[in-house]
């Protein structure tokens, strides 16, 4: 046996000495259904139901391929933070473990882009909430900014109760969604099995290689368009989060991590394809659910009615679980001193109300803009989201980059459900994450170019940032080394 393998055998496991502070005080009531369905809500969203029409139109059927390629690393993320889930389970989930493989810097960098991120889309989801209650005549009246404030208040409400109350809502948000999904596509390989018309077309495989073919205005299209299926995978990170409230993580998590697969294989690419085979991708346009447009060809009634509920779901259902997770993320920063000392409050239903409140006040300002410019407040929120997404998808591969290295000096031990192929799989996936960011600078005509223009202020906002909260954070350091002592 050799000098790493004795000392990985005889000292104790890591994970019996790193205890995050922020950890404290939850209770473990979210079942294996509820983290099911987290991890289900997290792969199907708004950017599936209402987003792929438009991409349909500008890509043609290589939007497929976009979704393949980017749920491999979507996979690929949220598969290693399965396995630094079971090798310690942390409600602060990758911030956690950035602190403990990268210390408070990596660990602060981390929570704020995390922050960043579901901040942001908090805007994005209440935005799209008021437009998809204007699509409905009697509420039209109504202004944008006022639906925006009633969305907010009520899930906000929600995820201040209690955890359980948050899982139970966000389970059936999620079956709603998949059902939705499974009667279409059932409708779809129905209509394709029998040979019927949809809107006078013939469906039918064939009619992916019409009209243009696959690549209809050429590989550009595609690869521009990765920027926004990214963040159509957005949210499958945050069944990490959920692993710390729940009873049995290394039961519950590889079956859930796993299950994220096939839900991306049927559900994104099996509807992007399905679409594609039922009408020409022309038929398809901005801003209109692909859905949408294919039941109105077939005559469906109310179709437009029932997918707006359904997106108007999905949207809620990002809402809560943005308001969740960052309350989980912003306690574990407070614990450690990088974030205000309020983000640590617990209430007695064990609900980190703090940080839950911070992002509310943070989607707040979002309903200014609905009230300032109701037209732009969508785009100009959403390339924020995505570079916050970019960033935290990057510290995850990092941490666990770094985790692997310690398990080979035989500090660490591998659990049994792994990240295949490392370390060459979180290489390529950093690699990826860079030339997403690339392609976002050459998108010109888009909004992509602009947010790239505002990573450097993003960094200088986290640098100005630690140097403000590094004093608090070293005091709080030293306090835990004194109590470790004791």
């Amino acid at each position: 046996m050799s000098e790493h393998q004795l000392r990985a055998a005889t000292s104790p496991p890591e994970a019996a000495r790193v205890v995050d502070a922020g950890d404290e005080g939850y209770s473990k009531t979210l079942k294996t259904r509820h983290v099911n369905m987290i991890a289900i809500g997290g792969a199907i969203g708004t950017g599936l139901f209402l987003g792929a029409g438009g991409r349909l139109a500008n890509a043609g059927p290589s939007l497929a391929i976009a979704y393949a390629v980017c749920g491999f690393f979507a996979f690929m993320v949220v598969r290693a933070l399965g396995e630094l889930v079971l090798h310690r389970p942390s409600s602060g989930s990758f911030v956690s473990y950035s602190r403990e493989f990268m210390g408070e810097k990596g660990a602060f960098v981390a929570g704020w882009m995390h922050f960043l991120n579901w901040s942001t889309t908090g805007i994005v989801d209440i935005t799209a909430i008021a437009l998809y209650i204007h699509y409905w005549k009697m509420f039209t009246t109504i202004p944008q900014w006022v639906l925006a404030l009633i969305a907010l208040a009520v899930v906000l409400t929600v995820n201040l109760i209690s955890v359980k109350i948050f899982g139970e809502l966000e389970f059936w948000f999620s079956i709603v969604k998949v059902g939705a999904l499974v009667v279409f596509m059932c409708i779809g390989i129905f209509l394709l099995v029998t040979g019927e018309k949809v809107g006078g077309h013939d469906s039918g495989p064939m009619l992916m290689f019409d009209h243009g073919g696959v690549f209809p205005h050429g590989w550009l299209p595609m690869l521009v368009l990765v920027q926004g299926v990214v963040f159509a995978y957005a949210s499958t990170e945050l069944v990490g989060v959920a692993a710390g409230e729940t009873e049995n993580p290394e039961k519950v998590m590889p079956k859930a991590v796993n299950s994220i697969v096939w839900r991306i294989l049927v559900f994104y690419i099996g509807s992007v394809v399905l679409l594609a085979m039922l009408l020409p991708w022309s038929e398809y346009k901005e801003g209109v659910s692909p859905f949408v447009t294919v039941m109105s060809k077939l005559g469906v009634p109310a179709a437009g009615d029932i997918m707006n509920l359904i997106v108007l779901t999905a949207a809620l259902s990002s809402l809560n679980s943005g308001l969740y997770s960052t309350g989980r993320i912003l306690r574990s920063l407070g614990a450690a001193g990088s974030a205000p000392r309020f983000t640590t409050a617990m209430s007695r239903s064990h609900v980190p109300y703090g940080g839950i409140l911070m992002t509310g006040a943070v989607c707040v300002l979002g309903v200014g803009l609905n009230a300032w410019v109701p037209k732009k407040a969508f785009e100009i929120v959403l390339n924020f989201a995505s570079i916050g997404i970019l960033g935290s998808w990057a510290m995850i591969m990092l941490s666990h980059l770094l985790f692997v290295r310690r398990t080979k000096t035989g500090e660490l031990r591998r659990p049994a459900f792994r990240l295949p192929w490392s370390p060459v799989s979180e290489i390529v996936t950093l690699v990826f994450l860079a030339a997403v960011i690339v392609l976002m600078w050459f998108d010109y005509d888009g909004a992509g170019h602009m947010t790239v223009l505002a990573i450097p202020v993003i960094v200088l906002a986290l640098v100005v940032g630690w140097f403000c909260v590094r004093g608090q954070v070293r005091e709080k350091q030293a306090l835990r080394v004194e109590r470790a002592r004791d």
